[in-house]
């Protein structure tokens, strides 16, 4: 996702900073995408809160459309594309970084006395905001091609389902059978890996040049609560703890 780190590119020279900048652009715009991509496909799931009428109703249109198809193969290649550009630069920064921040931590264990404004060796905001995307960045990588493979079968064969394509029912069954705790995991690690993605995306290129760190921190975090608010109450209606709250929109 968006925000990671510098890029590590091996020399130095014009071309070696060209490469960088290249590989920073292409990170911070693949992930862009993908977090656009992701909200749009939380809305979509969300549809199950109108019943299976309403999701089935989505879902088919997309696929009669032939929009489910082709975006879900464009979303992996970019899914993995992002994976190995952000993959460039963990090793050495990661390692850095946390030792940074251990000796921070030594410090202020050491003399709590000591004020944590007058330490030059305190924990950084955003140091601690990159180490936790590379976490959630390596348990995404596992969940989300498992997630993917699975909706690659889904949409272009009729393996699973009554029929070629996502389906209600199917998707519940799944989801209350034991994947909830998958997509659970997968859902916290998505929204702040995208949330965090964004604020050190909107700092790195100025984005938010004007707004200051605190008003950009407070939009990441309304950002982060109310999409895991909206997967969560998703995730229980399709687990079958919840009836759909908003099927009464699409009664007959």
């Amino acid at each position: 996702m968006p925000g990671s780190g510098i890029t590590g590119v091996s020399g130095t020279g014009p071309d070696a900073g060209r490469r960088a900048v290249f590989y920073e652009l292409a990170s911070g715009a693949s992930g862009f995408a993908l977090v656009l991509f992701m909200w749009g496909h939380m809305f979509f799931v969300a549809s199950i809160l109108t019943g299976s009428k309403g999701f089935d109703w989505i879902a088919k249109g997309m696929e009669d459309y032939y929009i489910a198809q082709p975006t879900v193969i464009a979303i992996t290649f970019l899914f993995l594309l992002h994976a190995v550009l952000a993959a460039r630069k963990i090793p050495a920064k990661l390692e850095e970084r946390r030792r940074m921040l251990e000796l921070a931590r030594t410090l202020r264990r050491s003399n709590p006395q000591i004020p944590v404004s007058t330490t030059p060796y305190r924990p950084h905001v955003e140091s601690e905001l990159w180490i936790w995307q590379v976490r959630t960045g390596m348990v995404m990588l596992v969940l989300g091609s498992f997630h993917l493979i699975l909706m690659c079968i889904d949409i272009l064969t009729p393996l699973f389902g009554m029929r070629t394509g996502i389906e209600a029912l199917t998707s519940q069954a799944r989801v209350s059978a034991g994947l909830w705790v998958v997509y659970a995991v997968l859902l916290v690690c998505v929204e702040f890996h995208a949330s965090v993605g964004l604020y050190r995306l909107a700092i790195k290129w100025g984005v938010g040049a004007r707004l200051s760190r605190r008003v950009l921190r407070s939009i990441e975090h309304i950002l982060l609560f109310a999409f895991l608010a909206l997967g969560v109450v998703t995730l229980v209606v399709l687990a079958g703890w919840l009836e759909p709250p908003l099927a009464f929109l699409l009664a007959d």
